[in-house]
């Protein structure tokens, strides 16, 4: 498989949205969302746009409090996180305010349920202007929206939905060391629509092209690795 990162039309969504975000006028919210069913690549695009810009991944708990998610935005701001919680707040904004980033919340849906840590996340975009992208499973728009106020602040939402043919077909010419027929990638769309499977299914192709010295691979040749 090459080591190249894969322009789905999820990822070109991702993309301009956060192009907006980063260049946003005075007084646009500088909040998004990004949420979608496991397995599309919510988690392997955002780290991938952070290895290219400046930004913080955090991956949240589900017994995270405020306070342990202070601790975490600190640690990766840079900064060794002091005891108290006003003392983490403070370190998180002057971070912040210095060295602006972009902060990604992974698994967000675990702070559905805690409008105090929500909140504080609210706060630290409100104070520093530093954007904040939550990523959430399937149902995270609508268990969010119960928040107003952080809501009101999403000026970005992408929805990550399940790979068409024509993705399948990009990610295959992008990231397979062998070349699929047409047919080969329709028998794939039927049976996997999410990265995760797609790639299960073009490592299985490179297999059978490299056991046979095949320089093409059918819907055949898959047809029957799929028994």
């Amino acid at each position: 498989m090459k080591k190249v990162f894969a322009r789905t039309t999820n990822v070109e969504k991702f993309m301009l949205a956060m192009t907006r975000l980063q260049n946003r006028q005075e007084g646009i919210p500088g909040m998004a969302l990004v949420y979608g069913e496991p397995g599309l690549g919510k988690t392997k695009t955002s780290l991938w746009w952070i290895a290219q810009n400046d930004g913080v991944f955090i991956r949240t708990k589900k017994l995270m409090s405020g306070r342990w998610l202070l601790e975490e935005i600190v640690a990766e701001l840079g900064e060794a996180p002091m005891r108290r919680t006003s003392d983490l707040f403070r370190q998180a904004q002057e971070q912040l305010l210095e060295h602006p980033r972009t902060i990604f919340v992974d698994e967000a849906d675990y702070l559905s349920h805690d409008a105090r840590v929500l909140e504080t996340l609210r706060d630290i975009h409100d104070i520093t202007g530093a954007p904040i992208v939550l990523i959430g499973m399937d149902q995270a728009d609508k268990k969010l929206a119960r928040y107003k106020h952080l809501y009101d602040r999403f000026s970005e939402i992408v929805h990550f939905k399940p790979l068409n043919e024509q993705d399948i077909r990009t990610i295959a010419d992008q990231l397979c060391e062998v070349t699929l027929s047409d047919d080969a990638v329709s028998y794939i769309a039927q049976q996997a629509n999410r990265f995760r499977r797609v790639i299960v299914w073009l490592y299985r192709a490179e297999a059978i092209a490299k056991a046979n010295s095949l320089k093409q691979i059918t819907a055949g040749h898959l047809n029957g690795a799929g028994k």
